[in-house]
């Protein structure tokens, strides 16, 4: 780290001088505490980007946030799910809450069909596999864009009960745009993605996303596609960083 960090830290600060602009750098999470130095460094000379709010350090000096941004024309909309289940659609790791997931399910009475790569086999073997075995869960393993908008539209719910603060959720705004609401815990971005009541439910423990299940009905499915076509679109995206370069190339 330290030797890449000495071979290449000349180099935005060299591109800014040379061509007398600001370098836009867009900062998707932080992969380690060490990484912040670095940017600390650039301050000067880069214009930060954030993909969220949440995902901002008080160190650094931001021009914007931007949310990521998907085609939505590609993702059917489900007017009503075509199952009676519980999806969780991510990593199986700790973080992601695949536990907890299978724990709501349970209470819940509700099958949960899970898909994604397994990150963490100890923890799959130990949290995820003893369901499946007892027909309570059904895992797709890694999926595609279809069967994902296949497993996101059908689903009542999209359970996103995550233990760390997640910088964005891009199966929260897919969820969203098949329709579908989502139960997250309300850590990192979340509160962002999410609109409490009316896209899904933000919760703080498996007991009240248990009770939110009962609450899924409150949701109009046609008002979370409209958000996902409002505020996390490809094309919303573009036209923000367009907004930006041309902000910076006329300074």
């Amino acid at each position: 780290f330290d030797l890449i960090h000495n071979q290449f830290d000349f180099l935005p600060l060299t591109y800014s001088r040379l061509v007398n602009t600001p370098v836009l750098t867009t900062i998707h999470g932080f992969s380690s505490p060490k990484i912040l130095a670095v940017y600390k460094k650039y301050n000067r000379a880069c214009r930060y980007v954030s993909i969220s709010n949440a995902d901002r350090s008080p160190e650094l000096t931001y021009e914007a946030t931007v949310y990521h941004g998907i085609d939505t024309s590609g993702i059917p909309f489900h007017d009503s799910p075509g199952g009676d289940y519980l999806a969780y659609f991510g990593r199986f790791h700790p973080d992601k809450g695949a536990r907890e997931a299978v724990e709501i399910a349970r209470r819940t009475g509700k099958e949960l069909v899970m898909a994604g790569v397994i990150q963490d086999h100890r923890y799959f073997e130990e949290h995820v596999v003893p369901a499946v075995n007892e027909g309570r869960v059904q895992y797709l393993g890694s999926i595609g864009p279809d069967r994902r908008n296949e497993l996101l539209g059908n689903a009542r719910a999209l359970l996103h009960p995550i233990s760390f603060d997640e910088p964005f959720g891009l199966s929260i705004i897919e969820s969203m745009a098949c329709g579908t609401p989502v139960i997250a815990f309300n850590r990192g971005s979340m509160p962002e993605l999410i609109e409490h009541g009316k896209t899904g439910f933000l919760v703080s423990s498996v007991e009240k996303a248990v009770s939110c299940v009962e609450r899924l009905d409150e949701i109009d499915r046609r008002a979370c596609r409209t958000v996902a076509e409002e505020r996390f679109t490809k094309e919303r995206m573009a036209e923000e960083y367009i907004g930006l370069y041309t902000k910076l190339l006329s300074v």
